[in-house]
């Protein structure tokens, strides 16, 4: 019960719906460019709240039911949208620049943010969050595919990552601890 309260910070709601982490995982702060120029940081929110997913903006499958399922958490949200940044974190930086990741994510909601970094970067916010992909070597054109993990984590306001989400787990169990967190 303990961990409860520090999952949800003074919520008495009961447990997350999504997979916690207990306790919860400290995530570095990760610099991109966006398209505009102006630097994006993963920096803690402060009484707000974070939501990561990566992915590629050419996947048939996954990232674009991700996004959309988004979309549907963010309508619901009501006043407290404001407190939720949502993060498309490429893992195809060769087809992904800034501006292609960002323009993808505006697609779904013009709040939502896109980004690419170098492979460098890429990797290691990768890593923090336990995320893999790999790039489909059977075929050297530019539809390859990229086969990656799937789930949307969230990060609470002191750059904390407490819960994920498996693909297909259903947007409603997101909203509701967005709104718990809030």
């Amino acid at each position: 019960m303990a961990s409860c309260g520090l999952l949800l910070s003074g919520c008495d709601s009961g447990p997350l719906r999504g997979v916690a982490l207990d306790p919860p995982k400290a995530i570095p702060m990760f610099a991109f460019t966006r398209a505009n120029g102006a630097m994006f940081e993963t920096k803690p929110a402060g009484d707000g709240l974070m939501v990561f997913f990566f992915g590629y903006t050419n996947c048939p499958d996954v990232c674009p039911t991700t996004l959309a399922d988004w979309k549907r958490v963010k309508a619901r949200l009501g006043g407290d949208t404001s407190r939720v940044q949502f993060v498309f974190v490429t893992v195809d930086p060769e087809r992904d620049t800034p501006d292609v990741a960002q323009k993808y994510a505006e697609g779904f909601d013009r709040s939502f943010i896109g980004v690419s970094g170098d492979s460098a970067t890429t990797a290691r916010i990768q890593q923090a969050f336990g995320v893999a992909s790999i790039r489909d070597a059977t075929t050297a054109d530019a539809e390859y595919l990229v086969s990656h993990s799937s789930q949307s984590f969230l990060v609470n306001g002191e750059g904390r990552l407490v819960s994920m989400y498996s693909f297909g787990s259903g947007w409603d169990a997101l909203l509701d601890d967005i709104k718990r967190l809030l």
